[in-house]
């Protein structure tokens, strides 16, 4: 994928919001401070594009980034974090559930996870319920550059040992933003699924 250019387009937490050029999307899902908005970074060679922050938490709505003005990359908002409100969790959730059930453009759903660490709870739901909306499914083990090299093999042996990923429309892949490892087939998977 060369990308020509890539931009900030429009942020939502309801439907009459949404982009309505009808483009493919792409969302990415994960739990607050996983790596998103240095995936979004990495993918579209911006510094700042997505706003990385070190306070979990930071996004609240779905931000769509359009890019070479072909499709989005939709950052969803992370899951999992403890000083956010119950009240605002439930309308986090909702918000999600809204868009990854009714988005007819909606091609597939990188679920992002940490590789320092097992799958959390909220990973595992959010893994069953993308199979249960039956996407294709592109999960990507972030910070793969803090893992020792000879456990990083581990964890998709973990992993595996967690979920199940026997499914023809999931895919793993390791990444970290800081070496730009992967991004080529993070690339690859995307292309194939708009």
């Amino acid at each position: 994928m060369i990308i020509k250019n890539s931009s900030y387009a429009i942020s939502a937490v309801r439907e009459d919001q949404y982009p309505t050029d009808n483009l493919p999307e792409i969302a990415l899902s994960g739990r607050s401070n996983v790596g998103k908005s240095s995936l979004i970074n990495t993918l579209l060679s911006r510094k700042n594009l997505a706003r990385t922050s070190a306070q979990p938490g930071k996004t609240q709505t779905l931000n769509f980034y359009l890019v070479n003005q072909e499709f989005y990359l939709v950052d969803v908002p992370g899951y999992g974090y403890a000083k956010v409100s119950q009240k605002k969790r439930q309308q986090f959730g909702t918000m999600i559930q809204d868009y990854l059930e009714t988005r007819a453009n909606l091609q597939g759903l990188i679920i992002l996870m940490d590789s320092r660490h097992e799958p959390t709870k909220n990973d595992v739901a959010m893994y069953n319920y993308a199979l249960y909306l039956n996407l294709p499914i592109l999960i990507i083990c972030t910070k793969i550059d803090k893992v020792k090299k000879n456990q990083q093999n581990q964890v998709i042996n973990t992993l595996k040992q967690k979920i199940n990923l026997n499914y023809d429309n999931v895919s793993v892949i390791t990444f970290s933003s800081v070496q730009k490892l992967h991004v080529k087939e993070v690339w690859q998977w995307i292309e194939e699924n708009l």
